[in-house]
């Protein structure tokens, strides 16, 4: 087994040259879904030793992996469901995505406020905690805690007063799910793997007994076709799983059921959480709240979809469900929709259960099969990501045996820190920032800036620190600012970001969490990247409308 690429190549200019290395030597492994699904399978399948590539028809972490509630958490609510083997799986593994990145996951306190005749009663919640700290094995200094009313409102005095009893105070962990993705997939490419965006599958191959060979992959961006063999295919598509198994003939038994979820984001000084809540609605659904640099993010709603899956949009349905369950638990602010300085709207391909509403469905991942050999994922939630792609691996390693072959050694991931995850642990981070954040300064940066770039790239940020000289020149032509140019071209040439809206929407999270940002320099990094990747006026302006639609759907709701 060789690797597939050499020096983790993984620039947006090494796109081509990927995909005729991906058609010149057959593969162990074609990933088909470039999401954080796809992203752990290919870790696990290269460090295996599995010669592995990775193809995905949009951008990285562009469908369900950046669309999330940007949360590694255990799933308390799949407790009153008693998926306590879903708690317990997805509880134990948000501690192992922590650990292995530290840079792009932290620990949250989570405050769940007790009312009176609310879904969740004092000792049914102190009860599911323990049990919850229990099955996730929470560390001592992470285990639950029981409030009273007084020391509830401490937490978060914007809370409505009226009927609150008490809460329940427990740790979930934030992330930055799409940045997560892209670590997750660097270190694969690390591990040899080879991975291209814009690489839709238009046709798979097979042999004359209806076995899967491979697949024609076309580049969406240079026009091109490749025909990558490969030994085995794993449809890591997320909501279009399903599509793919039409394409292979195999769609039977249980399918997917698509729900939607919405987020807005306010301004912290329009919207000042102190703490993350989570909390139920009058309707029994559960919605969150979350500070985050400055902002106030707030969701989810939790509706079935039949839209275009490439292109989910919030409508004014769910921007006013999302409002009036923001009065009904923070009536104090008096939010109006157009406090929302942006949205999100994301897919969950969840598995077709009759009878169940869409905040009934379980989360639990299932692997198919088909005769022609396609080993199709589908569910499951963020969290449970790496445990995900062990468990498929395992299933080619068995598939391997089965065919006289030698079967792989058992996974590793559980100890692989992410790219930029290269600390020692959670333990070491805070020492590692204060230590990179001289670092920076002494390479021209501002103390904010030093910080923010060591803390937002973890043990890839002196890979930035050493890009500000190359580029100063080009960010002053440009009229960047050093630290956002910096940013820019390493998206460029250790990320794979090929337009402008990789990297203002997924690379960085400014779409969504520094929109005005997004405003102010959009024109300036679209001519950067056009300057560098050797745009045609065509790409020039299809690429710039793009950041356009992108800032639109962020702003405005779409039909209902």
């Amino acid at each position: 087994m060789t690797t597939m690429t050499r020096n983790g190549r993984f620039a947006a200019e090494d796109r081509l040259s990927l995909l005729m290395d991906m058609a010149k030597k057959p593969v162990d492994v074609l990933v088909i879904g470039g999401g954080i699904t796809g992203a752990g399978i290919a870790l696990d399948a290269a460090a295996r030793g599995l010669r592995t590539a990775v193809v995905e028809m949009q951008d990285f972490a562009a469908g369900t992996s950046s669309r999330s509630t940007k949360l590694v958490h255990g799933g308390l609510r799949y407790l009153k469901q008693f998926e306590v083997g879903v708690v317990a799986e997805v509880g134990k593994e948000r501690a192992v995505v922590y650990e292995n990145g530290p840079h792009v996951t932290t620990p949250e306190w989570m405050l769940l406020p007790l009312y009176a005749g609310g879904t969740f009663g004092k000792l049914s919640t102190s009860i599911g905690l323990r049990v919850y700290d229990f099955l996730a094995g929470v560390k001592r200094s992470e285990r639950r805690e029981m409030l009273s009313r007084r020391r509830t409102l401490e937490k978060e005095p914007l809370l409505k007063r009226e009927g609150l009893k008490g809460g329940g105070y427990y740790v979930e962990y934030r992330t930055d799910d799409a940045r997560l993705t892209i670590e997750v997939m660097k270190k694969a490419v690390q591990h040899g793997a080879g991975a291209v965006n814009y690489a839709k599958v238009e046709e798979l191959r097979y042999d004359g007994n209806g076995q899967l060979t491979g697949a024609v992959v076309r580049d969406l961006i240079g026009g091109g076709s490749y025909t990558v063999q490969a030994d085995k295919i794993v449809n890591a598509t997320g909501p279009w799983v399903d599509q793919l198994r039409e394409m292979d003939g195999s769609k039977q038994g249980k399918t997917l059921r698509l729900t939607k979820g919405v987020h807005l984001v306010f301004d912290g000084s329009r919207f000042p959480l102190r703490q993350a809540v989570y909390f139920d609605t009058p309707d029994g659904r559960m919605v969150f709240a979350i500070p985050r640099e400055g902002k106030t993010y707030f969701g989810t709603t939790d509706t079935n979809y039949a839209g275009d899956t490439e292109h989910p949009t919030m409508s004014a349905a769910d921007r006013r469900y999302l409002i009036e369950a923001a009065d009904f638990i923070f009536p104090s602010l008096a939010l109006t929709e157009a406090d929302a300085e942006s949205s999100w709207a994301g897919l969950r391909p969840l598995i077709q259960q009759e009878g169940k509403s869409p905040s009934e469905i379980s989360r639990r991942d299932e692997i198919f099969v088909s005769p022609s050999g396609l080993i199709s994922i589908a569910g499951g939630k963020l969290t449970g990501y790496r445990k995900m792609a062990e468990t498929v691996v395992d299933k080619i390693s068995e598939l391997l045996r089965q065919e006289g072959k030698r079967p792989l050694p058992a996974s590793g991931t559980k100890t692989i820190p992410v790219s930029g995850g290269d600390l020692g642990g959670s333990r070491n981070f805070e020492a590692f920032v204060r230590t990179k954040t001289g670092e920076g300064q002494r390479q021209g940066f501002t103390p904010l800036e030093a910080e923010f770039l060591a803390r937002r790239y973890g043990s890839n940020a002196p890979q930035l620190f050493a890009l500000a000289a190359p580029t100063r020149q080009w960010a002053a032509k440009h009229g960047l600012p050093q630290a956002l140019a910096v940013r820019l071209r390493y998206a460029m040439d250790a990320e794979m970001a090929a337009k402008p809206a990789d990297f203002l929407v997924r690379r960085t999270g400014d779409m969504y969490f520094r929109i005005a940002e997004v405003r102010k320099w959009k024109d300036a990094v679209v001519a950067a990247m056009a300057e560098r990747l050797q745009w045609t006026a065509e790409q020039r302006a299809a690429y710039a409308a793009e950041v356009e639609r992108k800032l639109a759907e962020a702003v405005q709701p779409g039909e209902e």
